[in-house]
This record gives structure tokens, C-alpha cells and sequence, in this order.
């Protein structure tokens, strides 16, 4: 990626040039300390004075307002509001109603302010203080984060909707990446002038740093993708147009420097895409070295390749190329406007927009548009939106411990239309991307670090939520099977099959694949995850690919058809422990007790293996149900299992077996059945241990009662019969 810039040969400004802003793509506004405020088309390259200010005024910032999202009906900004040095650096910082009413003082310090920013939700506003950074929330009393963030004064600040960062520049040659929370992401080598202005993209991907003869454009994470140094003086402000393809730079010298921002760069297998021009990409592909060259009728926005398509939105439309046919894409009209975001899956596609979120086909067929209370398009990005074949997961901004979950086919709530609640703030979240829709997992990464993973389905029963790891700093779903991958601390972990969480967590450390990270630098990011391939951005910008094995992808298909014979072949094959565990938890999760017999013995879980053998052996379809749901501690719905089909004692003994004491008593009670059997069993655990009966309840029901064994054994095997015969009556009835 870099900047193609553009500088008109003779300056339209006689002076220094203070402050820019864009009205539309194609329609910039420039104040200058000649007291002129200049309107350039950049169209026809046409510059016009609209205002000759008072000769005492020298402005310093301009802002338009309403900010322009990018919608169509809203065809450009309508008025600006410009602030000039004649009110003084009193190191006040008011806030204004529209109408220039003062609403209040939410400020006042000895030191200048150089530059304020408002928060994402308009509710702090982040301001300079020499050599600090301060965040000061609006509400009275609220706590005020303050933290030294320079060695010489800050010279401007910007915070960014989307990705919740800020940027800093300063006297000290430096600029820094900071969370909002004041912890620095990236500190900067020393420049050889001071930084005079930063600014933010719309989308919050990257940033651009403008000094003396200097232009730089950065990643979020803070390293460089190109630097320019076009003839200019100090830019002492820049300014991205709404679609984020542009910068313009107010200059020292008089001059307004134009950028434009190309070569942008996707990759998916053997296929490479580049943005050449504003209108114009070139596909390549590596296997042939074959090229092809893509015209658009518009500048190129935004762009995804993935899924074996290409999808691009221009300023007005959106092409849908086909890797296997690059010469007649699917075009159609957008809804709305400039398009912020786009996601793919293998089915269909997601465009954000200003307006709303739109699902469509790789055929352009508009699916859905799912909606939300309170939804703001504008600040949705890859970390806070996933999509599946059949899910769409929106992370609430309103409420950030919040999953919204829709179907994707209607864009109605999913299940029982309840959101997904978490007990921290959530920061990153993603759907898996293969088999069913009643299997289908999120996985989430909280504000501790911790990665978690559950069920996207919700009818009445609270789905639970369980953490995977912890200390995860990204993370990604294999395209092709449900494979996790995430970078924990100074490891690169893969998770070959996440759902062993449910179904044994003993086993969960079994079937990971573990590599060491430090190598990988500070916090690096994973870019996609495509076949056995992860691709890791480092922090330095460069790429590491990281082959996995190929055999737990191969294991998910062959189990997902049922082929257990050709599971256990590969495994044997293959001869590792994660494959063994791997399919123990699958065989286990799909009731298959003879492959997780075989399996769970590879491993050397022997206690396990004979427990599997006595589930073998039990009489009925219900009892064995119930207790692979005990093996995977879920003894809850085991005993529901068992009262649903009248095995009351089964779900008595089970908690006796558990020593749930108060629930065996209580179950015996409720059905009036074998009070005395609880009983018994309880004395003889007491005895065990010497001990004597202190439970109020037992001693009430242990009153007046002898305790017969030989009565109660008897009660036991009846118990027994009767269930074998209801069981094998139950088959003979099938069988006729």
C-alpha cells in the first residue's frame, strides 16, 4: 500500500496553510493564515475563494458538520465550524450548542491546548496538557485518566470510532498508538522534525503522520506501509475523505497536498489482487503467472477476497468477480452509499454501510438486513462483526458484554431472539464456519484477555459459555473445517477441536497444537486462516506463514459422514496423541462408544475406558444417554434424561452415586420411592468415615425407619429387570 500524491505546481495559498476538511469525495474546503478559506473541486481542478476573513483572525481548525457517513441521501456536509487563534490560549476547553450558546466549561488548565478529540460515543473527549494526555469524561465527577505520554509537547490527537485508539504526535519527533485505557501500542522512532498532525481513517485500518516534507501511512498497529516527502514545509493538518481513499494535507509552505491511497494488497490462495490505480486492479495468478487487469467505472472503496470470489464496492456499485472468470462480474446498485466494511463466507456476502447492514448472494440476490436497537453501522469492523453460512454476530457497541446473534437467510434474531451475555466487555468475536447450524460456536475474546467459546444457539436454556484459554490476542476460524487458531502470550495455538470442551475438558490439552510465539515480536495479528495455511502479520508489518497439519482437518470431514472405520485408519496412521484425542471427543459428542473406546485406550485413559465399557452394558437407550452426559458433566440434563423416561431410580442412584445428597433425598420424596434406599446409602457413607447424621432432613425421614439391605438390593434388581424388559420390549415392537 502507498500514497500517490498530488501538489499543484503554484501554491493557491499565499501563507501557511492551517486547516482542511472535506465535504464530499471530490470537495475539499482550506483556511489559511492569508485569511482566505478556499473551495477545491477536485473533479475539474477547479479552486474558489469562498470567504475573506477579518485580517485579525487566523484560523487554526476546521470542522463540518453534520460528520458525512457516507449515505446518499445525504449528499454533502452543510456547515462548518472554524476556530481562530484571536480567542487565546487560555487552556480552556467549552463546550458550544450549534447555535453558539455556551453549554459548559469542561476544562480549565495554566497550559495550552493544542488539540482535543471527542470519544466513540461522544461521551469523553481526549485533550493535550503540554506534555500529557488527558481523558475527561462529561459526566461530573466521573474519573479523569491522565498519563505522560511525550518528552515534548503534544501537538495534536486524534480517536477513532472504530477501532477505539488513540493517536498522538509530538515535539519530542515521535507518534504513539494508545488504547483508550492510556497503555501504549506503538512509540515510533525519532523523526528528524516535529509531528504536526495525525490523523485516523474513517475505518480505523490505518492512520496517516504528516511533519516538515513529510507524509507517512501506517497500519493501525503503528508500522509504516509507505512514506513520502513531497515538497510541503511542515502538514500541519490532515484531513481523510469519508470513503477513506484520500488524505488532504493543509501545508506550511502554502500549498495543499492531495493522496491518494493505492496498491492496496489481498491475497486468498493462489491468487493475488492489487488496487493499481484508483479504477483499475490487477489479479495475478501464481500458479501460471497469468494476469488479468480489472476496470471499474468508479474508484475502488473497499475490497474482499475469500471463498474463491472477489468482491469490490465502488463508489456507486458492487462487482462480484469469480476466481474461475474474472471477465463478467455480477454488478449491481448499492442501497446506500460509501461501503465501510465487507465479509464474506462461502455462501454469501456482508456490506456495512452508513445506512444499514446488507446480506447478499455471490449471485446478487439480497438475502436480509438484520437490525438492531440503537445500531451504528459506522463503527462496525472485522473484529466486531462475524458471519457464518447461516449466522451474522454483531457485538453491541451500546453494551459491550453483548452478542446480537441473527439467522442469516430472514436477518431475524436468532432462537428465542435473546442476545448473547457476557460478564466483561467483549473485544473481538468470531463464528466458526462449517457444519450445522445447530452446532454452529462463537468464540470471543473478553477485555481480561480470555478467549471463550459457545453455542450461537438460544432456546430457553442458558447456553454455557466456557473459556478456551487465556491471554489471546487474535484469533481465526479455518475456512474449511472448525478449526481454531489463536496467539496466546508467546505461544501460536491451535485448538483441533474446540467442541472437546463440552464434551470431556480433561482432554482439551490433548488436542492442542502448541508453537512457541516469541519469535513473532509484540503484538502481532492474525491476517486469515485458509486450508492448513495461517498467515500472521508481525509487528513490524512483514507476514509469517505458518503450515499446520493437514490430518484433524481430514479426521472433522471423515467423522461429519459418520466414516468411524476410516477415523480410526487415519489415526493409526498418523500415530499422535492429539489425533487420538480428537476423535475420543468426537466419537464421544456423536455417541459413537466403540470408536471412543478405541480412542480414549490410544491415549492411555484407562479409568475412562472402563467406564465406557460398563455405559455398554447398560440395559436401556435412556440410561446410556444419561450417563455419557455424566461423562461430560453434564448431570443436569442426565437426570432429566432419566425422569423424562421414568427411570426415577436411575436418577436417584446417579446422585447417589455423585453424593448429592439433598437431590437423591429430594427426588426419592417427590416420587415417593426409595426413601429408604437413599437412606441406606447415606448411613453407610456416614460409617465410612465414622461419622454420625447432622442433616435435619435425613434425621426427619430416618425416624421410625429400619433399614432393611437385603429388601433394598432386592427393590434394585427389580428396578434393573423391569428397565431391561421395558428396553428390549421397546426394540421388539421396532423390530415389528
Amino acid at each position: 500500500m502507498r500514497l500517490k500524491i498530488s501538489l499543484l505546481k503554484e501554491p493557491k495559498h499565499h501563507e501557511l496553510v492551517s486547516c482542511v476538511g472535506w465535504t464530499t469525495a471530490e470537495e475539499v474546503y482550506t483556511c489559511s493564515d492569508d485569511h482566505q478559506i478556499v473551495k477545491w473541486n477536485l473533479l475539474t481542478s477547479e479552486t474558489n475563494q469562498i470567504v475573506k476573513l477579518p485580517d485579525d483572525i487566523y484560523p487554526i481548525d476546521l470542522h463540518w458538520f453534520p460528520k458525512n457517513l457516507g449515505i446518499k441521501k445525504q449528499t454533502q456536509a452543510e456547515s462548518f465550524v472554524l476556530t481562530s487563534s484571536d480567542v487565546g490560549e487560555d487552556g480552556q476547553i467549552k463546550i458550544w450548542s450549534k447555535t453558539g450558546m455556551l453549554r459548559s466549561t469542561l476544562a480549565q488548565q495554566g497550559t495550552p491546548v493544542y488539540s482535543v478529540a471527542w470519544g466513540p460515543d461522544s461521551e469523553k473527549v481526549l485533550y493535550t496538557a503540554g506534555k500529557q494526555l488527558i481523558i475527561k469524561p462529561l459526566q461530573p465527577n466521573a474519573k479523569v485518566s491522565q498519563w505522560k505520554a511525550h518528552d515534548g509537547i503534544i501537538l495534536k490527537v486524534d480517536w477513532n470510532s472504530v477501532n477505539d485508539l488513540i493517536l498522538s504526535a509530538g515535539e519530542d519527533c515521535k507518534y504513539k498508538v494508545w488504547d483508550s485505557y492510556g497503555r501504549l501500542l506503538y512509540n515510533s522512532q525519532p523523526h528528524e522534525h516535529p509531528i504536526t498532525s495525525v490523523a485516523w481513517a474513517p475505518d480505523g485500518e490505518i492512520f496517516a503522520v504528516g511533519s516538515f516534507n513529510t507524509l507517512r501511512l501506517c497500519d493501525k498497529t503503528g508500522w509504516s506501509y509507505a512514506l513520502e516527502k513531497p515538497n510541503t514545509g511542515s502538514i500541519f493538518n490532515i484531513a481523510w475523505s469519508i470513503d477513506g481513499t484520500q488524505i488532504a494535507g493543509a501545508c506550511g509552505n502554502g500549498h495543499v497536498v492531495f493522496a491518494h491511497v493505492v496498491e492496496q494488497r489481498w491475497e486468498w490462495k493462489n491468487f493475488q489482487v492489487t488496487l493499481t490505480k484508483r479504477r483499475t486492479m490487477q489479479v495475478r495468478n501464481v500458479l501460471n503467472d497469468a494476469v488479468d487487469l480489472l476496470e471499474f467505472r468508479d474508484r475502488v472503496i473497499k475490497a474482499s477476497l475469500n471463498y474463491a470470489h472477489l468482491v469490490v464496492s465502488t463508489s456507486l456499485q458492487c462487482y462480484v468477480f469469480s476466481t474461475k472468470n474474472w471477465n463478467t462480474p455480477l454488478i449491481f446498485d448499492l442501497k446506500e452509499g460509501t461501503v465501510s466494511l465487507i465479509l464474506q463466507a462461502e455462501r454469501h456476502f456482508l456490506l456495512v454501510d452508513g445506512g444499514g447492514i446488507y446480506l447478499y448472494s455471490y449471485e446478487g440476490r439480497f438475502i436480509s438486513s438484520p437490525k438492531f436497537p440503537g445500531m451504528r453501522t459506522d463503527i462496525l469492523n472485522a473484529q466486531t462483526v462475524s458471519l457464518s453460512n447461516d449466522t451474522i454476530a454483531i457485538k453491541d457497541k451500546a453494551d459491550e458484554k453483548i452478542i446480537f446473534l441473527f439467522e442469516a437467510s430472514t436477518g431475524k434474531p436468532l432462537g428465542d431472539g435473546k442476545s448473547l451475555s457476557h460478564k466483561n466487555e467483549i473485544l473481538e468475536i468470531a463464528l466458526d464456519q462449517k457444519g450445522l447450524t445447530n452446532d454452529r460456536k462463537v468464540a470471543f475474546i473478553d477485555k481480561n484477555r480470555d478467549l471463550y467459546i459457545t453455542s450461537v444457539k438460544r432456546f430457553g436454556k442458558e447456553e454455557q459459555i466456557i473459556k478456551l484459554g487465556t491471554m489471546v490476542h487474535t484469533l481465526a476460524w479455518c475456512d474449511s473445517c472448525n478449526i481454531l487458531c489463536g496467539l496466546q502470550d508467546t505461544r501460536f495455538t491451535v485448538w483441533y477441536y474446540p467442541n472437546t470442551v463440552y464434551v470431556d475438558r480433561d482432554i482439551l490439552p490433548k488436542t492442542l497444537y502448541e508453537k512457541d510465539a516469541s519469535e513473532y515480536s509484540k503484538n502481532p495479528h492474525i491476517v486469515s486462516f485458509v486450508g492448513n495455511q495461517v498467515t500472521i502479520r508481525r509487528a513490524d508489518g512483514s507476514l509469517v506463514h505458518i503450515s499446520i497439519s493437514p490430518y484433524p482437518a481430514i479426521l472433522q470431514e471423515y467423522v461429519s459422514s459418520s466414516k468411524w472405520e476410516d477415523a480410526v485408519r487415519l489415526c493409526r496412521f498418523v500415530k499422535e496423541q492429539t489425533m487420538w484425542a480428537c476423535l475420543a471427543a468426537m466419537a464421544l459428542a456423536n455417541r459413537d462408544m466403540t470408536t471412543a473406546e478405541i480412542a480414549y485406550a490410544a491415549i492411555g485413559e484407562i479409568d475412562k475406558v472402563q467406564y465406557i465399557n460398563s455405559i455398554k452394558d447398560l440395559p436401556s437407550k435412556e440410561s446410556k444417554m444419561a450417563h455419557i452426559l455424566m461423562f461430560s458433566g453434564n448431570i443436569q440434563e442426565a437426570e432429566i434424561v432419566l425422569l423424562q423416561a421414568g427411570l426415577v431410580y436411575q436418577a436417584i442412584q446417579i446422585n447417589i452415586n455423585l453424593y448429592n445428597w439433598e437431590r437423591a433425598l429430594e427426588l426419592a420424596v417427590k416420587y415417593k420411592t426409595h426413601v429408604d434406599t437413599v437412606l441406606a446409602f447415606r448411613q453407610k457413607f456416614l460409617e465410612t468415615f465414622g461419622k454420625h447424621e447432622t442433616n435435619k432432613r435425613y434425621l426427619q425421614y430416618a425416624e421410625g425407619l429400619e433399614i432393611d439391605w437385603e429388601k433394598i438390593n432386592a427393590k434394585i434388581e427389580m428396578e434393573i429387570t423391569k428397565e431391561r424388559e421395558r428396553s428390549s420390549s421397546k426394540s421388539m415392537g421396532l423390530k415389528h
